[in-house]
């Protein structure tokens, strides 16, 4: 028992890049068993995503892929279809995200192995859907977080439409499928029977827009590129500090007297123009300089103390460097420490997910490709080590004493 709320969860993972295998990461963190069904020829797409690498293993793939094991299945094979079957019966979810049709094409789609397993939860992670003109369209994240409309409202004003600079169309997707999956498990557990979960990459993005949307739907106008201005709240933005950079977030009047106090800017705090925070908005134009020529004039941290101390809301933009080296993340166990046997001691960072405020620490690190493929089958499906030597002659799986590449 490793005291972790999915303790006995079982989930057979099919997914591979970056939505899925962020999604059964989630799971895994918090204690449930995580299968990984890799491709025997060279597994997970993401394994090849690099440099960097760390010794023959990616970064990338390093990075979204603990607390797994790795079994490699043909799926393609008549053989790893009869696996991939008979490991459904002794597991509680199937996580995929291949594109629509594809598993049904297989013969192991929701259809098909509800009816083996009538418990199965079955979660499908797509682009943009399994219905609709888009349904077959492949879901790369760049083209999501155009087509979701985020790159229209991020970059600078007059400047090209700018995409988030980490996979997040790929990561919600992530986060709405574990969510899912938690609620039709406690369903299941209710009823005693599962049931299907689908998530969009598309339909994920979309949801995240909130007021954005909220402006179409009042107005009839796109919100458009603001930079890091915000629509409705000034000042609540990005200022260049003599040294750096620094966010200022003045989000209502009492936050603008205690900034105007903290900077000394008495002739700021008394301006009619600027008195109340629509009037503030309204009148951006004006004030955004001569906020900017008072933050230019001291470095980042002089402001964090200053503006923090007076309880104004503000931070330095920090590099991803000092993110990863920040004392109140590391004090925290935010930066996991995982022993690899190629990659040596990798690090991560860990679940924001804290039970009873203790910082959530993995249990295994990233699988080697294949590494469990004969541990899974034999004490799974009970194969014995013959018949698994049988299988892998055949190319229906491959385990990790097998060179890639070799017959």
């Amino acid at each position: 028992m490793n005291g972790k709320p999915l303790n006995g969860v079982r989930i057979l993972d099919l997914t591979r890049v970056v939505s899925g295998p962020f999604a059964t990461m989630q799971l895994g963190d918090l204690g449930a068993e995580v299968i990984k069904i890799e491709e025997p020829g060279h597994g997970d797409d993401s394994r090849a995503f690099g440099p960097p690498f760390i010794g023959s293993e990616s970064a990338y793939f390093l990075s979204v892929n603990r607390n797994k094991q790795s079994c490699c299945i043909d799926l393609k094979t008549k053989a790893g279809k009869d696996l991939i079957r008979n490991l459904v019966l002794q597991c509680d979810v199937v996580v995929e995200n291949f594109r629509p049709g594809t598993m049904e094409r297989l013969g192991i789609g929701y259809s098909a192995l509800k009816e083996l397993n009538p418990r199965l939860v079955y979660c499908t992670i797509t682009g943009f859907g399994s219905t609709g003109l888009d349904a077959q369209r492949p879901g790369y994240d760049l083209i999501i977080q155009g087509e979701s409309g985020f790159m229209d409202i991020t970059g600078q004003a007059g400047g090209p439409p700018t995409k988030v600079g980490t996979s997040i169309g790929d990561m919600v997707a992530g986060l709405y499928a574990a969510q899912g999956i938690l609620a039709a498990i406690l369903e299941r557990n209710q009823t005693g029977v599962g049931s299907s979960v689908h998530v969009s990459m598309l339909d994920a993005m979309a949801s995240l827009l909130t007021f954005n949307a909220g402006i179409y739907f009042a107005t009839g106008e796109s919100p458009t590129r603001r930079g890091n201005e915000h629509p409705t709240i000034s000042p609540y933005e990005t200022f260049k500090a003599s040294d750096g950079w620094l966010n200022l977030g003045v989000a209502n009047d009492k936050f603008w007297d205690l900034f105007c106090d903290a900077v000394d800017a008495g002739s700021l705090k008394q301006d009619p123009r600027f008195a109340t925070a629509p009037l503030r908005v309204k009148n951006r134009e004006s004030l955004q300089p001569l906020v900017a020529a008072i933050i230019a004039a001291k470095p980042r941290m002089h402001w964090v103390s200053v503006l923090g101390g007076a309880g104004v809301p503000c931070g330095s933009i920090k590099t991803i460097g000092e993110v990863c080296e920040a004392e109140q993340l590391t004090s925290r166990g935010m930066v996991l420490q995982m022993p690899h046997p190629v990659a040596g001691e990798v690090k991560a960072i860990a679940s924001p997910v804290r039970l009873n405020d203790l910082p959530n620490q993995p249990t295994r690190p990233p699988p080697l490709l294949g590494a469990d493929t004969a541990q899974v089958l034999q004490s799974l499906l009970g194969l014995t080590e013959s018949q698994v030597a049988s299988l892998e002659a055949e190319g229906a799986i491959r385990t990790a004493g097998k060179p890639l590449g070799s017959n």
